[in-house]
């Protein structure tokens, strides 16, 4: 929809105005500037009391009779943002307007018009600001109807891409929601190709910077809102305005009220939630503590509506990898987790699957999916994934899980479809258990399958014990004594000695030789050393430790025990 003010050209062709016979003189390349109130001025210093927007119509008989005073006239006018200069002919300028004024105008491009013929200043005001009054009333019913319209979505609890559709549909401009990360949420074309619209988004949306919570980037020609409530910010809605001028009010109003109604629905659909993964929370912890007798966690679940008899169960954690950027605080942290509880349980109803799903420690997610005997678990974990998946891409720019940052497996860039971002959390499962009561020790095995893929290079949609390998073993065994008593056994003399000769790092001399199969040369160049160095520290590191290299049981040995190691001094 258009801008609600008339334009300097569209007053000029008003009946009183063209009685008038008026010609522009200078600033026509500005004629499409919005009158916002006319002026009537006979004394020199009227652009005191000016806002900017106005038509000043004047006869001349009170201006300065000097060239200079004439073009400061001018340059006041266009200093305070008038519209233009309206100068009848004939009381003080009989034939035409001073070329001072006229070249005053065109250099600041200020539409300067003389009216060869008298004409009454009180037609034309009466006119044009009858257009006025019917262009703000237009623009009050259109505030209006955008009020209505999004309370109407906020009680109607509208997810986010219904609200975009209706805020395209009322400007008649695209509308664009993305996260922090530039991704797009969701986006309505207004009828342009989308394509065209979506095409390299994220280097497009990082070129639009307007000033402050809302601005309009006239550079970019996108007006922007900052969307988010309780001091998190989640996400950004832009409209594109294809206007020479900056976008109406009224646009302004539209797209703060739209981000208002995503910021509430967001919290509404995240507090209506809050109660009932409390209660998740409760069962959950029930079963892994024992709390409550089974029978007990059972029926409570069945009165939220999932059904754990007869069911085959199977215990899920969720956790994020380590940030290499650092972890965030404590308060963060918190946030985070609570996003990724969300996230999961949405993940659980999108896959079309039943179970319990909440925080259950300081680090991880937890849910308890319950499948009916027909279903394959594989199949469900794997629907469970790809749903995670779809939840970061739709819910991404979740406050507290860093800048852009979103629970979930590896999302596609719109402006990249063939690059996934690396996998942010790590999602592993249990055993399958028949029963309810089995169900605690599923539970723990995810959690300790977690644990130990937490830090695996492998990116697996879904780990389980049998992929977390020898590595995953031994992070799992790591606080056990003799697994430590081992480590000490094989290595003990060898730390003892890189304790006193910092400078050698034999360990790491024997960890490149062992790597790399007791390929001697291929760890020399990996360790950066010549040949016979590196088999002269070799040497020492047999005679320290009393082991022959040579041999594949001990170098096995001493291999796992390196393993072991690394393990121990993971502080995950």
């Amino acid at each position: 929809m258009a801008a609600v003010f008339p334009t300097v050209r569209e007053v000029l062709d008003l009946g009183p105005l063209r009685r008038g016979a008026p010609r522009v003189l200078a600033g026509e390349s500005a004629l499409g500037r919005r009158v916002r109130w006319v002026h009537v001025a006979e004394v020199p210093d009227i652009a005191a009391l000016l806002d900017g927007g106005e038509l000043v119509l004047t006869t001349g008989i009170g201006l300065p009779a000097d060239e200079a005073g004439l073009r400061a006239f001018v340059d006041d006018l266009a200093d305070v943002g008038a519209s233009g200069l309206v100068v009848e002919l004939g009381r003080r300028f009989a034939d035409s307007v001073p070329r001072a004024m006229v070249a005053a105008a065109g250099r600041r491009g200020l539409p300067l018009v003389e009216l060869r013929r008298a004409t009454p200043f009180v037609p034309i005001t009466e006119a044009v600001h009858a257009l006025i009054v019917d262009a703000q009333l237009t623009e009050l019913r259109a505030t209006e109807e955008i009020h209505q319209r999004f309370t109407e979505l906020s009680v109607e609890g509208a997810e986010p891409a219904e609200v975009v559709r209706q805020a395209a549909d009322l400007a008649g401009c695209p509308v664009v929601l993305e996260n922090p990360a530039r991704q797009v949420l969701a986006f309505d074309p207004a009828g342009e190709d989308p394509g065209s619209l979506l095409d390299g988004w994220e280097r497009h949306s990082r070129r639009i910077r307007p000033a402050g919570r809302t601005g309009y980037d006239p550079d970019a020609g996108w007006l922007a809102t900052i969307v988010g409530a309780r001091g998190q910010d989640w996400g950004r809605l832009l409209l594109r305005w294809p206007g020479a001028d900056a976008p109406p009010s009224r646009l302004t109003i539209l797209l703060e009220r739209a981000a208002s109604t995503l910021a509430l629905g967001r919290l509404i659909r995240r507090d209506a939630e809050g109660l009932e993964r409390q209660i998740h929370r409760n069962l959950l912890t029930a079963l892994l503590d024992h709390a409550r007798p089974v029978d007990e966690v059972a029926l409570r679940a069945r009165a939220l509506g999932v059904v754990l008899d007869r069911r085959q169960l199977i215990g899920v954690m969720v956790r994020h990898r380590p940030d290499p950027a650092g972890e965030p605080g404590a308060e963060a942290a918190q946030a985070r987790l609570h996003d990724l509880a969300e996230a999961v349980g949405r993940a659980i109803r999108d896959a079309r699957l039943t179970g319990l799903a909440s925080v259950v420690d300081e680090q991880a997610v937890g849910a308890l999916l319950a499948l009916r005997p027909d279903q394959a678990d594989d199949q469900a974990l794997a629907a469970f994934a790809a749903a995670l998946d779809r939840v970061r891409l739709a819910g991404a720019g979740w406050p507290g899980d860093g800048p852009g940052a979103v629970p979930g497996g590896p999302a596609r860039r719109p402006d990249q479809p063939g690059r996934p971002e690396p996998r942010r959390v790590v999602v592993a499962a249990g055993s399958t258990v028949p029963t309810l009561r089995e169900a605690r020790r599923s539970l723990v095995e995810a959690r300790q399958v977690a644990d130990a893929a937490r830090r695996g290079r492998r990116d697996l949609p879904v780990f389980r014990l049998s992929q977390v390998g020898l590595p995953g073993l031994l992070h799992l065994l790591r606080d056990e004594p003799r697994v430590q008593t081992f480590v000490e056994r094989e290595l003990g003399a060898l730390l003892a000695h890189d304790a006193e000769h910092p400078r050698e790092h034999l360990v790491d001399t024997l960890r490149a030789y062992l790597e790399h199969g007791r390929n001697k040369s291929a760890a020399a160049a990996a360790a950066h050393l010549s040949r016979p160095a590196f088999y002269e520290r070799l040497t020492r590191i047999g005679r320290i430790l009393d082991a022959d290299l040579d041999s594949v049981p001990v170098c096995l040995s001493l291999h796992v025990a390196l393993l072991a190691l690394d393990a121990i001094h993971d502080d995950a």
